[in-house]
């Protein structure tokens, strides 16, 4: 099997069956879908009834400490080759994605086979309605600054086995997961140049109350991985390329569709 599409859920109302929906949509169809419940009570599940009666589907209900917990204990039941991590409320840019992706890593492995990879592309933000283009070369200052988003990464699947995401991080677990990735596993990360998933936004790691635990857990993990000399050269070329002012545009409504224009652009330069 090619793909585990891992989709945990936690009373997410009608957004699993969107999520699910978009996925069963695809013309490849070389997958499983592994939804993990963390004990629902809204009636999620009878909603997608209809979408959870695919023989593709494997429904597992436990309780988790988190959702990166859930995410590690979907993990243990996956069979795929690659493993990708779709959150309730998102959805696949369209029904040609996993095809893409297939056909690329079909590329890349007939040139290094043996090697784990990440496979990563663009995400479209609904929130702000822009197109999100992550570095197209993974260095250790972009593991700083910004690491691709989970909703677009596929991983190799021996990197989710053998390093389960930190579940003490509430915020960054998959932050600290891809540092391992690129600094201990030494993993090749590939950028598709294809828009991978719509993102919903505006969940637990984005609201205003865990902006300072999401900085706190940053300075832990980059510590963890990276030097003091490392960090000191990245914050000094954070602060004089004004990243609190490209952070204030990239999350502005009425801005952040210019600044990943201009970022766009200037990645594929």
């Amino acid at each position: 099997m090619k793909f585990s599409i891992v989709v945990v859920s936690l009373n997410p109302g009608d957004k699993l069956k969107k999520t699910l929906q978009s996925i069963l949509m695809q013309d490849f169809t070389d997958y499983e879908v592994i939804v993990k419940d963390g004990g629902s009570k809204d009636g999620c599940l009878e909603w997608a009834a209809e979408e959870l009666d695919d023989p593709r589907i494997h429904l597992y209900t436990e309780k988790d400490k988190s959702i990166y917990d859930g995410m590690n204990q979907a993990v243990s039941h996956a069979q795929g080759e690659y493993i990708y991590f779709l959150n309730c409320g998102d959805k696949f840019y369209d029904k040609k994605v996993l095809g893409k992706i297939a056909g690329e890593i079909a590329v890349v492995e007939k040139k290094e086979p043996g090697r784990r990879h990440i496979f990563y592309g663009d995400i479209f933000g609904e929130k702000n309605g822009v197109h999100i283009t992550p570095a197209p070369k993974i260095t250790g200052f972009t593991c700083y600054r910004n690491v691709p988003n989970h909703q677009s990464c596929f991983y190799s699947a021996t990197l989710c086995k053998e390093k389960p995401f930190e579940i003490r991080f509430k915020i960054r677990g998959d932050y600290e997961h891809f540092l391992w990735c690129f600094y201990k596993a030494g993993a090749d990360m590939v950028y598709i140049k294809t828009p991978i998933a719509y993102y919903e936004g505006g969940g637990y790691s984005e609201s205003r109350e865990n902006i300072a635990r999401s900085k706190a857990e940053h300075r832990e993990i980059t510590a963890k991985y990276m030097s003091r000399k490392e960090l000191f050269r990245y914050r000094a070329v954070m602060l004089l390329t004004l990243a609190p002012l490209r952070t204030f545009m990239a999350e502005n409504p009425v801005l952040s569709g210019f600044y990943n224009r201009m970022r766009s652009l200037l990645y594929r330069r």
